[in-house]
């Protein structure tokens, strides 16, 4: 028989249990192959839809509709390189486009003679 206080317990250790795996879920993205292109050097120094200046050689990107902030791992399965960049802008304003990554991300990932490919984000 349990009394009172160890039910208190018990029940609290759920409770507590399902908040963290609604939060994990939460957390979770999935997975999309996207098409990437990178922003041309002209604008390097130019602000951004966030109002931070944009810097080819920082980790950054932008995105339609992602919160400013976001942080995205961006995979070119070509050659499986990985970057993670933070989205500080709108666009790309390109159909089909779904990601304008810095130059630096760009060079990382091994896309620069291309300058259109197909990403895991």
């Amino acid at each position: 028989h349990l009394n009172i206080s160890e039910n208190y317990i018990i029940m609290r250790k759920i409770f507590i249990m399902l908040i963290a795996v609604m939060l994990i879920g939460s957390v979770a993205a999935e997975t999309q192959i996207v098409v990437a292109s990178y922003y041309a050097n002209s604008l390097h120094g130019r602000r951004t839809a966030s109002g931070t200046l944009y810097n080819k050689y920082e980790m950054t990107c932008a995105h339609k509709t992602l919160p400013f902030g976001t942080i995205l791992k961006v995979r070119n399965p070509k050659n499986d390189s990985v970057v993670y960049v933070k989205v500080t802008d709108r666009g790309p304003f390109i159909k089909g486009r779904s990601i304008d990554l810095s130059y630096a991300a760009a060079k990382e990932l091994g896309m620069l003679s291309r300058g259109v490919i197909r990403v895991e984000i």
